[in-house]
């Protein structure tokens, strides 16, 4: 049984947007919150000190709290491994959030997503439960990029490039999205707003996920406080009070990251083409003609992806690396030849710990990404993909053309 119900507000209730849902016996008090105002803040610290709830909730996933509760949570990360497990990608989404993040408190003089930290705190302070109720950035990323198409991909990684470099205030626009909000809508609203399946990941389905979250995660509990978001409070009332499916079934649902195919049929295309446009070469035009063409796959790719390498600030047996690697893609699609250049890039310019402190600071600013052994990896990962891609389109088409004419 579900049911909206009325009770004599609170001060904290009266100041701030909330929902009140009644389900299966427990009462959530769903409290939205502006990422960017210390009003939030302080309706957060009324409301858990009010001694009404014997459990707390927040629309945060394990390494957001982290990164909010332990500056120092960087410096334990272990980078060759984000490298070799293929998280590069995501760790560079949670740099532009969090360089984002950092423009923001500078700007605004409050730290984003401060009411969320304290909600926390509060709650700990007093004993009580805490479940972290959003689905981790990572996942959220994933399966965003799985739903988009090529080009689709490359908008937002070109715009997650963008956001690592970008130092120029926000604008009031983005704002008001994060006062009325949402921290990963309002970081990439651009993208949200122009792509619906976009703004299906990054916040439709995290509607239904703490949702579920909440119903699967309240024990005992019959008072359940939930700091969100305003820009999630009615979805997250509607499915709270209207799903039927089971919670633990319906998280893993949406946890789920479609399997890339082993030979995406883009690298089946590109590798058919330069393995039948060189045999062809050969075949028609002789030693030479089949000579030259895979003079130009080689010389496109290595030269270009090693290009990307040097832009990055590569050390010399990364960029020879990169070079060697990128004309082998077609036969290695699942392993991108920035992960390679990167991993020699963390084994021989070894971050120290001071640049996993400074990281935060350094990738305000471009020299920094520069400066920091860390940033550089990451810089060298994206910057030599790049270079590859762009490689394997221009030696496709100039094979095409040859062969064309």
């Amino acid at each position: 049984m579900t049911a909206e119900t009325t009770v004599t507000p609170a001060d904290f209730l009266s100041t701030q947007p909330h929902a009140i849902v009644e389900r299966d016996g427990v009462r959530y008090t769903l409290l939205g919150t502006a990422h960017v105002s210390r009003a939030s803040v302080e309706a957060v610290k009324e409301a858990v000190g009010s001694g009404r709830f014997d459990a707390v909730a927040v629309e945060l996933d394990p390494p957001r709290l982290q990164a909010l509760t332990d500056p120092e949570a960087l410096a334990k990360l272990d980078l060759i491994q984000v490298i070799r497990q293929g998280r590069v990608a995501m760790f560079a989404a949670n740099l532009a959030l969090s360089a984002y993040q950092r423009r923001l408190a500078e700007q605004l003089g409050i730290e984003p997503g401060a009411e969320l930290k304290q909600a926390v705190l509060e709650a700990r302070q007093r004993n009580l439960p805490v479940h972290l109720i959003d689905r981790e950035v990572g996942l959220t990323f994933k399966r965003a990029s799985a739903k988009l198409g090529f080009w689709g991909r490359m908008k937002l990684g070109s715009g997650l490039i963008a956001g690592l470099f970008a130092d120029d205030e926000v604008g009031v626009d983005e704002i008001e999205k994060l006062k009325q909000g949402d921290m990963l809508e309002a970081s990439f609203s651009e993208f949200a707003t122009s792509s619906p399946e976009l703004y299906e990941s990054v916040i439709a389905e995290r509607d239904r996920y703490m949702a579920a979250r909440l119903r699967e995660t309240h024990g005992d509990s019959r008072e359940v406080l939930a700091v969100v978001g305003a820009g999630h409070l009615q979805g997250l009332a509607r499915h709270l009070r209207e799903e039927t499916r089971d919670p633990e079934a319906l998280r893993i649902e949406l946890e789920a990251v479609k399997a890339k195919r082993r030979i995406p049929w883009v690298m089946l295309a590109i590798m058919a083409l330069i393995l039948t446009g060189i045999a062809w070469g050969f075949w028609r035009g002789g030693w030479a003609v089949g000579a030259d063409l895979l003079k130009q796959w080689v010389m496109f790719t290595s030269g270009l992806a090693a290009l990307g390498c040097i832009l990055a600030g590569g050390h010399p047996l990364s960029v020879i690396t990169a070079a060697l690697v990128a004309p082998l893609k077609p036969f290695r699609p699942g392993v991108p030849t920035g992960a390679v250049s990167a991993l020699v890039e963390a084994q021989r310019r070894k971050p120290a710990y001071g640049d996993f402190l400074a990281l935060r600071d350094d990738a305000q600013t471009l020299r920094g990404w520069y400066r920091n052994r860390v940033a550089r990896v990451v810089l060298n990962f994206l910057l030599t993909n790049l270079g590859t891609m762009i490689g394997v389109w221009v030696a496709g088409v100039s094979i095409a053309s040859k062969l064309a004419g």
